[in-house]
């Protein structure tokens, strides 16, 4: 059965309208978004995470609050950008926030997107070595993080400490939390970084934006980008990755609210341009009828491909509207054969 989440870019300001004046209210929200998810039957409730904006950045204890106040959805992250992380406290992180959930943690890690801070990671006291790029750097920091929370041995036990147990040489991370390096997500911007996530045994998570753009429709791009990823892995011998994930962004109008938000945004051609030197593309917003939505979604190649559709969510709305979304993609699931 394909699984469907919200994917919650935690914005917050104190525009006219904006049910999300200030940090502390976006998490507040969040974590009662994720309660609704559950309730209206989504497998998944997902955030992003952003340095130096008014965004969430601090992934782990929202993480562990979601986890806590729900029973069964999924959690995850979309994506964990790893020029700013040290990948043994990440771990530690990770596994403690899983734990608490009860083991339904998904992270998508990457190599990270634009971003506002021109010097972010020099600030959190990260540089690159001479000849390192970021991507090579957050390629090492993804297996040492992998390692980690597998049990792998990351320290030399001190035998004279009193706390290291005798004839024991080297040390994991604790807490280790079993099957956790199984929902791992890579977070993929082109099919070269794909097609490497799949020879390294991660998920896919396709990215809402894909660099490499051949002139295609952004939906066809994806879904070859899965199909290769998919053949990848299949080649890899790998046990912990083979799913897929594509996020989307989709507004049933079923009420006079919902026209009024998204009613003017039916839009049905991708968004292309130039993004770090080269070609990038994005795919439409998809508003309109259930009907009209349903029958969009069927055509789309990725969607129908993917393992997991993540719905982008206006989380500025307030919880009661997106509330009331969310029971409108339950719906959609239904229609299209997805429950």
């Amino acid at each position: 059965m394909k699984k469907i989440g919200f994917l919650n870019f935690g914005h917050w300001s104190s525009v006219p309208g904006s049910r999300t004046p200030d940090a502390a209210a976006t998490l507040r929200q969040t974590i009662e978004m994720a309660v609704a998810a559950e309730e209206a039957g989504l497998d998944g409730a997902w955030i992003r995470s952003h340095h130096f904006q008014n965004m969430l950045s601090a992934p782990f204890p929202l993480l562990a609050a979601m986890g806590a106040a729900t029973k069964s959805i999924e959690l995850g992250t979309g994506v964990i950008d790893l020029r700013y992380e040290n990948p043994l406290y990440m771990a530690e992180e990770a596994a403690t926030a899983d734990l608490i959930s009860g083991g339904r943690l998904h992270l998508g890690i990457s190599r990270g997107s634009p971003e506002a801070a021109r010097d972010g990671q020099h600030q959190f006291g990260y540089d690159l070595e001479p000849g390192q790029s970021w991507s090579e750097l957050a390629q090492a920091r993804g297996d040492r993080f992998r390692d980690a929370i597998s049990g792998g041995l990351v320290a030399h036990a001190d035998p004279d400490s009193g706390w290291a147990q005798p004839g024991q040489e080297r040390l994991s991370i604790q807490p280790q939390s079993p099957g956790l390096v199984n929902r791992i997500w890579w977070g993929s911007g082109n099919t070269t970084s794909g097609v490497r996530a799949g020879q390294q045994g991660y998920n896919l998570l396709s990215s809402t934006l894909l660099l490499q753009d051949d002139g295609r429709p952004f939906h066809v791009q994806q879904a070859d980008q899965i199909s290769q990823y998919a053949a990848a892995y299949e080649a890899s011998g790998h046990t912990t990755g083979g799913m897929t994930a594509v996020t989307r962004s989709v507004f049933p109008i079923v009420s006079a609210e919902d026209e009024r938000y998204f009613g003017g945004r039916r839009e049905r051609a991708d968004s292309s341009g130039q993004l770090e030197g080269g070609r990038a593309r994005s795919g439409p917003t998809y508003s309109g009828t259930m009907e009209e939505v349903i029958d969009l979604l069927r055509q789309d190649e990725a969607v129908q491909a993917a393992d997991y559709v993540l719905l982008a969510n206006p989380n500025q709305l307030g919880v009661e509207y997106n509330a009331h979304l969310f029971t409108q993609w339950a719906d959609l699931a239904r229609e299209l054969g997805w429950r």
